[in-house]
């Protein structure tokens, strides 16, 4: 794979997740996307459930996996390495598609807010989770972390080097501001059914689990640095940092 065709394949892979990631927004809210979580024919609660849960798992261990160094180490003696992180922005991308055309809707409210105002305070907490996914990624490095950065410095024949560790802005007072968002925005609903809230536990579960591995990765490669990073700031619920 030249340069080019690396840059250019980077390019569409980081596109492909901007619209998994519009598509999201549209798919737990409900609006503009022809298929949400709560539309499209139901079948038995059973069958639902099955195929939900398999969709979400294939994405788990896919998303997980990937992102293992051991997992890179392997895979980029097939691969270019400035392609790695392209291919499973790709791959995470897709499989989140697969989600939302495959996804079963399960439609029994489990519970509903009625009041304008109550619906237009849960709105702006989904907006709010949302822009702290966003943000948080511009904190560290954006098209580092989805493989823009890597196929733009070998388009110039640089070599990659590493983001150094730095805690800015919220990274200060929450060690993953980008789940929190996450978890925020799929939670905030003014109308849970119980395919929102199977995809919404199962998420959090999956983002709980996935940080201790995530956490183990960076404890490897950063050393006491980290160590330290992690006794002064929590991972989740945000607080002040301490002296």
């Amino acid at each position: 794979m030249n340069k080019m065709t690396s840059f250019l394949f980077g390019v569409i892979s980081y596109l492909v997740f901007f619209a998994a990631l519009l598509y999201a927004i549209g798919f737990l809210a409900g609006i503009i996307v022809p298929k949400s979580i709560n539309s499209g024919p139901e079948t038995s609660l059973v069958s639902s459930l099955v195929v939900n849960l398999l969709l979400l798992g294939l994405f788990a261990v896919q998303h997980s996996l990937m992102a293992r160094p051991f997992f890179k180490h392997w895979f980029t003696q097939y691969v270019p390495v400035p392609v790695e992180r392209s291919i499973y922005v790709l791959l995470s991308s897709l499989l989140l598609f697969l989600i939302y055309c495959l996804w079963q809707p399960m439609t029994t409210v489990v519970w509903q807010v009625d009041t304008a105002i109550g619906q237009t305070i849960i709105w702006a907490v989904f907006a709010f989770g949302w822009l702290v996914v966003l943000l948080s990624t511009f904190m560290i490095n954006h098209f580092d972390l989805f493989g823009l950065r890597q196929v733009w410095l070998h388009l110039q024949d640089r070599s990659y080097e590493a983001i150094p560790f730095q805690t800015t802005a919220l990274y200060k007072f929450v060690r993953h501001p980008i789940m929190l968002g996450f978890i925020i925005a799929f939670w905030a609903t003014p109308l849970m059914t119980q395919g929102h809230l199977l995809f919404s536990v199962m998420t959090t579960l999956y983002i709980l689990v996935g940080i201790q591995f995530e956490e183990h990765d960076l404890k490897h490669a950063l050393g006491t640095d980290y160590e330290q990073y992690k006794k002064s700031v929590p991972m989740l619920f945000p607080r002040k940092p301490q002296e």
